[in-house]
């Protein structure tokens, strides 16, 4: 007969965590009729018809007891957006239902709204798992929305995206001898920025706005007033060189006004028209969004947002409130 391996128990749970799961809230009622929710990514299906799914509760658990002895339990599916509520009801000790807005479901388990998937489910069979309780439940209702779940992987979330066999922007292109790749990252963020700044381009040159224009209305839309070496600062990155001329110019067009200490600020003029091309752009990216898809589109930003934290040269930051001296 074999003998049952020893594992070191921190290792095995790493090898565990290389399955990427989805990330869930479970919730019932207490017999006291306290809300009682946990953060669990032990959840599967068990069977079509009839419709039945599990999931697993630690036995140390302190919320054991309200699922063990409660019939009903609401297994919420959590989009992507909802980390912060994942990481809320993983938590003990908390006060996890003062600030949600529930809604009604078949049962008296609390329903949290905004979810990827909900299930309704009332439990069938509970099973010794060593140290977990299993739950298998039959679902009484379930719905679904077409916001993308998180995931959880390695210890930490991540996104989901569809992925395909291959992906070229060229697909019948041969690229085996050519020196200059689609695959450098740098060709890819440049074709991308320019092809969709492409799309608002009627707009811009509608208001008679240069891509420097551009930058500086945002800028200041965002934060003003701005000294014009913090707006040169600002906009040095993208390697136009905002100097005074540029921003007597857009004074004088009536987009801008120097304040006093060299500080600028919107007039009324150019915040109309920066809010115009704003709108725009925002039109733009949901047209691609809708092509792309929720999924990818989310992934792409949280690449992005990665990309320009590693490569960020220390530039001035935008939406961080400058700490006062």
């Amino acid at each position: 007969m074999e003998q049952p391996q020893h594992f070191d128990p921190k290792d095995f749970r790493q090898a565990l965590g290389m399955f990427a799961t989805g990330v869930t809230i479970v919730t019932t009622t207490a017999p006291d009729g306290t809300p009682v929710g946990v953060t669990a990514n032990s959840f599967n299906s068990v069977s079509i018809d009839p419709p039945l799914v599990l999931w697993s509760l630690a036995k140390n658990a302190r919320s054991l007891e309200a699922f063990t002895s409660g019939a009903h339990w609401n297994v919420h599916i959590l989009a992507q957006e909802q980390e912060a509520l994942s990481n809320l009801f993983a938590r003990a000790g908390e006060d996890k239902f003062g600030q949600q807005q529930l809604e009604p479901g078949v049962s008296d388990a609390p329903l949290l709204p905004g979810c990827s998937a909900r299930f309704q489910c009332k439990t069938m069979f509970q099973y010794d798992g060593g140290d977990h309780t299993i739950f298998v439940g039959e679902v009484l209702s379930y719905d679904r929305t077409q916001r993308p779940p998180l995931l959880y992987v390695t210890g930490q979330y991540a996104l989901a995206s569809r992925k395909a066999l291959a992906v070229s922007t060229e697909p019948q292109a041969d690229t085996a001898a050519s020196l200059y790749s689609e695959n450098l990252l740098g060709y890819l963020l440049g074709r991308a920025h320019y092809q969709f700044l492409g799309g608002i381009r009627a707009q811009l040159n509608e208001r008679g706005l240069s891509d420097a224009d551009f930058f500086v209305l945002s800028l200041l839309s965002v934060r003003a007033p701005l000294a014009g070496a913090d707006i040169a600062a600002h906009i040095a990155y993208t390697g136009i060189d905002v100097g005074a001329v540029l921003l007597q110019q857009l004074c004088d067009r009536g987009l801008l006004q120097k304040k006093e200490r060299d500080a600028y600020v919107l007039t009324f003029s150019g915040r109309d028209s920066i809010l115009h091309v704003i709108a725009a752009a925002k039109a733009e990216e949901a047209d691609v969004v809708e092509r792309m898809g929720e999924a990818e589109a989310a992934l792409l930003r949280n690449l992005l947002k990665q990309f320009i934290r590693v490569t960020d040269p220390g530039l001035p930051k935008l939406w961080t409130a400058p700490v006062s001296q």
